[in-house]
């Protein structure tokens, strides 16, 4: 018989997760803070309470909405020998604490980082990071294979809210410059599909390409002068950005950010560089 589990949290990403453990033949208890508000899931057995749901099974995966309600959730429940999965959006710091937490009563730990949407969720190109307990991993890592390929990225269990984070924040700024790109666009009531898939799509995904340039840049400073386009000129070159978008009504609120650390970068001697030096300049523990 396959793993027993359990999932804490019946929202839209919880029930995904349900179901695809169903679907992999996986014995599943489901409990969701409020009762009725879930949907039917044929097959899973419904805990009374999170203390009941926790007693089912030896993996608890745990998706609910902050971290404080998943400690509120786990408050005062036995979790002596469960493995918890806690796939709760939270912050690096907040996934360590939990860590310790949980460990002291008894549980061993995993952090996720859900790369999908709920309809993701079993399909090929969803995946999940997965830090913490080593051998908590290595123990179930098939049982959580069916959710989304599985990731384990280090024992701190940190790293997965951190890996998850990391790629939110590179998806929400890219999303900000297309948004931008879009509200220029309708400000000459330019058709927004007609440039979106013309010219906007696939000038960001040749765009994309430099980003492992970037990456080559951080691990291995080049030499001074060598950049291909210094920021010096792209500082330059930005203000032109904003005040265009003035022009033509358009709150440049979303591009503001980029060119003050464009312009710092300058300021710290790195005008001769590439665009790899304003990541340099982010780092304020540096």
């Amino acid at each position: 018989m396959k793993t027993p589990v359990t999932v804490l949290g019946l929202g839209a990403m919880g029930t995904a997760l349900a179901q695809a453990f169903l679907a992999a033949g996986h014995p599943t208890t489901v409990w969701n803070r409020t009762p009725g508000r879930s949907p039917e899931l044929e097959g899973a057995v419904r805990a009374a309470t999170a203390a009941e749901a926790v007693a089912a099974s030896p993996l608890v995966v745990v998706c609910l909405l902050v971290d404080t309600t998943v400690r509120d959730t786990l408050d005062g429940i036995d979790l002596t020998g469960k493995v918890v999965a806690n796939l709760t959006n939270s912050t690096p710091d907040q996934a360590r604490a939990l860590s310790d937490e949980f460990v002291a009563r008894g549980a061993s730990y995993l952090d996720g980082g859900i790369m999908a949407v709920p309809a993701m969720i079993g399909g090929p190109a969803a995946f999940i990071f997965y830090s913490g307990d080593s051998a908590a991993y290595e123990r179930h890592q098939a049982d959580l294979a069916p959710l989304a390929r599985p990731v384990y990225v280090g024992k701190d269990a940190g790293l997965a809210a951190l890996y998850d984070i990391a790629l939110l924040s590179g998806m929400y700024g890219m999303f900000a410059g297309a948004q931008h790109a879009l509200a220029l666009m309708q400000s000459e009531e330019i058709p927004a599909v007609e440039f979106a898939e013309q010219f906007l799509i696939p000038w960001l995904t040749a765009m994309l390409g430099t980003v492992s340039g970037m990456a080559a840049d951080l691990d291995n400073p080049p030499a001074p002068g060598t950049a291909g386009s210094n920021l010096a000129m792209q500082a330059a070159a930005f203000d032109n950005l904003i005040d265009t978008a003035v022009a033509q009504g358009v709150d440049p609120s979303l591009l503001v950010p980029v060119g003050d650390v464009l312009n710092k970068a300058v300021a710290a001697g790195h005008g001769d560089e590439d665009l790899a030096a304003m990541i340099r300049v982010l780092k304020t523990n540096a």
